[in-house]
């Protein structure tokens, strides 16, 4: 699971493309070889057989394209989310008064802060980790303002407002980390890589079938098939690539709350 994100998009574009160029070359040298002895109903098949196979292709990348734009769009609403979350929370906390309020300011300025750098840290998982366990540990702290402000005067409205905004911060922090959990499966990747290479090769069998190798046209139909499927893995990608989520949202709260405690 997850093994495509090990490699650069850049070599997974090579990749495909020498898969491709070699059946374009596998399915022409094949096709030829059967060009003297087919005939009409021969042909008829094998077009059919490639309006089929190129339908079946079209189907799997728009499938697939759109189960990637749909995990992109749903990492920004998250992030977006847990942006607003916090900012709740934090204006709330400023309604506990004293000590509470004092005491909840530098540890919000410093969870933003874990979370930016959990972006920052891109394919250094450590550096990931290490970012995530600095906001769980601002969680607990935060929660335990919860719980004194609580204890101290369990009427009180300002506390109550502030655990339930604490409960969305918490609960957007695992949706945050399931949002880069979610991708589409290495599984349907897979399958789509098998079925271009089907696709094209079925494309040049029928050239050689008819004797002309049209090397132009396929060769351009194979480059373009491997850029889209380089792009949807890019897009696909939560820590690295081309295309990634914006931190605007976090950016912005950051900036509204002044810069984290060193």
């Amino acid at each position: 699971m997850d093994m495509l994100l090990e490699f650069s998009l850049v070599w997974l574009l090579v990749c495909a493309l020498a898969g491709f160029f070699a059946a374009l070359e596998i399915g022409y040298r094949l096709g030829r070889r059967r060009h003297d002895k087919s005939d009409e109903p021969d042909k008829s098949h094998s077009n059919a057989l490639q309006g089929a196979t190129l339908g079946l292709l079209a189907l799997l990348l728009g499938f697939t394209f759109a189960m990637a734009v749909s995990r992109f769009d749903n990492r920004k609403t998250v992030i977006m989310e847990q942006a607003n979350a916090i900012g709740t929370a934090e204006l709330r906390s400023r309604l506990l008064g004293t000590p509470y309020a004092e005491r909840a300011a530098p540890l919000f300025r410093a969870y933003v802060q874990a979370w930016l750098d959990y972006r920052a840290a891109i394919i250094d998982l450590d550096a990931v980790k290490a970012a995530e366990q600095r906001a769980f540990g601002i969680e607990n702290q935060l929660w335990n303002i919860v719980r004194d402000a609580t204890s101290a005067n369990p009427q009180s409205q300002p506390a109550a407002l502030f655990a339930a905004a604490m409960n969305d911060v918490i609960d957007a922090h695992e949706r945050r980390h399931r949002s880069i959990q979610d991708r589409v499966p290495d599984a349907v990747i897979l399958v789509l890589f098998a079925v271009s290479i089907l696709a094209l090769g079925q494309v040049a069998y029928n050239s050689g079938l008819a004797g002309r190798r049209w090397p132009f046209a396929n060769a351009t139909f194979a480059i373009v098939i491997a850029i889209v499927l380089v792009i949807i893995l890019d897009i696909d990608r939560p820590r690295r690539g081309f295309v990634q989520v914006s931190q605007d949202s976090m950016i912005r709260l950051q900036h509204s709350l002044g810069p984290a405690p060193n």
